[in-house]
């Protein structure tokens, strides 16, 4: 296995305006899992491309290893890539899709064999060796894709939205599998989504994208604990943070639409520039009325998720409502109450007019 670094890449297509990706700086360790996780368009898939050598490269360099590929062609550098469509041989059987990269490298049968049974094993393919694809479940032929990219041996495993054509049962279960694969090659792997699931549960760290540029790196529950900008923070999480503009600050409390509520943890109260304040739906909490630094609303919907329920709340002067995800045993109110919703000022986060968290680190 080897290393990746990206120093100062970017890409601009001809004709284009702006680059599509703009001097990308990002350095993946040996044996590490890393997520490009982003909206569509964001430069993700891109950058997977030039690493992969699908793609030129405009500006900057790739590194795997410390050797530069960056101008090498694809079949020299040493990376296998797993593609959104399986990309399979419909005539081929499922032994022969998975060791035809080998054969047009000019192994033998016997290696071919050999390499192929192990991967099939490890994915528990071996019952289908026989089969066409045709034959095969969505996550079985999936795993055909992954297999046929094992038996290479590659130095760095790349992944382009792999698990996109599954339906919500076999993704779960395909994650799970990528997860225990990650876990016995010790392989490097890139691996690119736009599902924050994805990204959340199998990165070891998560570089979140957008227009073109990296907003933040670090392991998934750093970046949805402490996000680095207001972009980061509202796209990981579901329900998204509800972002409220700060209309007034006061040395006790931050005016937004319905009330008040407490000043973040961290931040000095009377600090200049603090134009909105996040809060996860998991943080929010019904209060009685009562409560001091609270927010005023009324019940949108309901909605009942089994193990948890999403409470809608409209504020007045606020186009989206307030999501709460609360305790699915408890008792909540009915669309068209009055409530009133607060949270702790450790569960509070600001941003200013650039959408950099405060205080910036």
């Amino acid at each position: 296995m080897a290393s990746v670094r990206f120093e100062g890449i970017a890409k601009t297509y001809a004709g284009a305006a702006a680059p599509v990706v703009h001097g990308l700086d990002l350095e993946i360790a040996d044996g590490e899992f890393m997520v490009l996780v982003g909206p569509s368009g964001c430069g993700k898939s891109t950058t997977l491309r030039m690493l992969a050598g699908l793609e030129d490269v405009s500006a900057g360099r790739i590194l795997i290893g410390e050797r530069e590929v960056t101008e090498v062609p694809p079949a020299q550098r040493g990376v296998a890539m797993v593609f959104q469509s399986y990309a399979l041989y419909p005539h081929m059987t499922v032994a022969e899709n998975m060791g035809f990269g080998l054969r047009m490298a000019g192994q033998s049968r016997a290696a071919v064999d050999v390499a192929v049974k192990r991967a099939a094993d490890r994915l528990q393919l071996t019952p289908w060796l026989g089969r066409r694809p045709r034959e095969l479940s969505g996550g079985q032929r999936q795993r055909v894709a992954i297999g046929r990219a094992i038996v290479r041996e590659p130095k760095v495993f790349l992944f382009d939205e792999p698990l996109s054509n599954l339906d919500a049962a076999l993704r779960t279960q395909m994650r799970l599998e990528l997860a225990h694969l990650h876990r016995s090659l010790g392989a490097t792997i890139v691996y690119v989504t736009h599902d924050q699931v994805e990204a959340m549960t199998l990165g070891d760290r998560i570089a979140v994208f957008n227009g073109g540029r990296i907003e933040q790196v670090g392991p998934p529950m750093q970046v949805y604990q402490k996000p680095a900008t207001r972009f980061v923070a509202g796209f990981l999480g579901s329900p998204r943070m509800n972002m409220l503009p700060v209309h007034g600050v006061g040395l006790g409390a931050l005016s937004v639409p319905g009330g008040l509520l407490p000043w973040p943890d961290g931040l000095e109260a009377g600090t200049d520039g603090v134009d909105t304040l996040g809060v996860r739906p998991e943080h929010l909490r019904l209060v009685d009325a009562g409560t001091g630094c609270a927010l005023s609303g009324v019940v949108d919907m309901v909605e009942h998720l089994g193990d948890t329920s999403l409470l809608y709340v409209r504020l007045p002067g606020l186009d989206d409502p307030l999501a709460l995800k609360l305790a699915a045993s408890a008792a909540l109110p009915l669309p068209g109450e009055a409530v009133r919703v607060s949270a702790e000022p450790n569960q509070l986060l600001a941003f200013d007019t650039q959408g950099l968290r405060l205080p910036h680190d």
